[in-house]
């Protein structure tokens, strides 16, 4: 694409006001797994937590994922991950292959 993306022209209040509606329905939706929303899309919230830190958050890893599941990740994931199956994570592999170095 060449020129400006228009996306870049959205006004950042309602950019965070979009991510954080994202980041919330997430955080409501726990039967969307992370396995699946990497197999479907190629990111998930723990890439949500990785690109906040990308954008200046100044929390490392473990805090960024913590603000990002609304809970420590050990918590979220003891409650609500489940094993990923062979079938999802061969999905996940092939989804990040169509992401082009971005993650």
């Amino acid at each position: 694409m060449t020129g400006t993306d228009p996306l870049d022209t959205l006004d950042d209040a309602a950019a965070a006001t979009a991510f954080r509606r994202l980041v919330r329905h997430l955080r409501n939706r726990h039967d969307a797994q992370n396995i699946d929303l990497m197999g479907l899309s190629g990111f998930c919230r723990n890439c949500l937590a990785d690109w906040i830190r990308d954008a200046g958050f100044e929390g490392d890893k473990t805090e960024a994922r913590a603000l990002i599941h609304g809970m420590p990740f050990d918590e979220w994931k003891a409650k609500y991950q489940t094993e990923a199956t062979p079938e999802q994570m061969a999905r996940m592999e092939e989804s990040l292959k169509k992401n082009g170095g971005s993650h």
